[in-house]
């Protein structure tokens, strides 16, 4: 992606979030200046990866394939293997009409997967064998609290203010439906360097092309400018 890309997906869904009514921290719009007078007292951000997160997988189609997502909290993953601790991840995601997040699982984390607000949200779901591929058998699942059973790869509608729990190593793939859609997460610590296992081999994060400065750093641009680290 072609960090002038990157800046206007982050304009644009900025400019979502705050039509929904929800509002970013204010690192968020901490610039490259900003960020190289950071010291100690920022360690948290960094080396939990909050912030900015925009992708396309690697595959150059961001409007068919791809997140705007923004990492508002999460544990250390040490935490999580001790089970006490700050144990939790909350994410917001901005998913554009007819783009795809792509089938994948985690193989540790449960969420939820939570409509906050504008269209439909799309989810299929699949069970996943031991040897990562996919199994036709129902899946059960709990939305808000409710039992439902739907078969593989049946298309479950999200509803604004709807939710839908996904276990560990449960395939998932979703969409916004004719509108753009504020999608919530609420999560166990997330690990997006190792926790991710994509059905077709995809890259997680976007290569970059830096044909003009960044606006806002991503969550893989700290190391680069952070005052503390140079």
């Amino acid at each position: 992606m072609k960090r002038s890309e990157i800046n206007a997906i982050m304009r644009a869904a900025d400019a979502f979030f705050r039509r929904q009514n929800f509002h970013l921290p204010a690192f968020a719009y901490w610039s490259p200046a900003d960020w190289a007078k950071k010291g100690e007292e920022v360690r948290e951000i960094v080396e939990r990866r909050l912030g900015w997160d925009i992708t396309d997988f690697a595959q150059g189609r961001f409007c068919r394939c791809g997140l705007a997502v923004f990492t508002l909290r999460n544990g250390p993953v040490a935490d999580l293997q001790r089970g006490k601790g700050k144990l939790y991840c909350e994410k917001i995601l901005m998913i554009r009409h007819d783009q795809v997040c792509p089938l994948h699982f985690h193989w540790n984390k449960m969420e939820d997967i939570i409509n906050r607000g504008g269209g439909d949200l799309h989810v299929q779901f699949f069970h996943s064998t031991e040897a990562g591929g996919v199994d036709e058998r129902p899946v059960t699942l709990s939305m808000d609290g409710a039992e439902i059973t739907v078969a593989a790869g049946e298309v479950v509608r999200v509803p604004p203010g709807g939710s839908v729990t996904v276990p560990p190593l449960l395939y998932h793939k979703f969409w916004g439906w004719r509108d753009d859609v504020l999608v919530g997460e609420v999560s166990l610590v997330n690990d997006d360097d190792q926790d991710n296992r994509f059905f077709e081999p995809l890259g997680r994060f976007a290569a970059i092309e830096e044909d003009e400065p960044p606006m806002f750093l991503l969550r893989n641009d700290y190391e680069r400018y952070w005052g503390a680290r140079r």
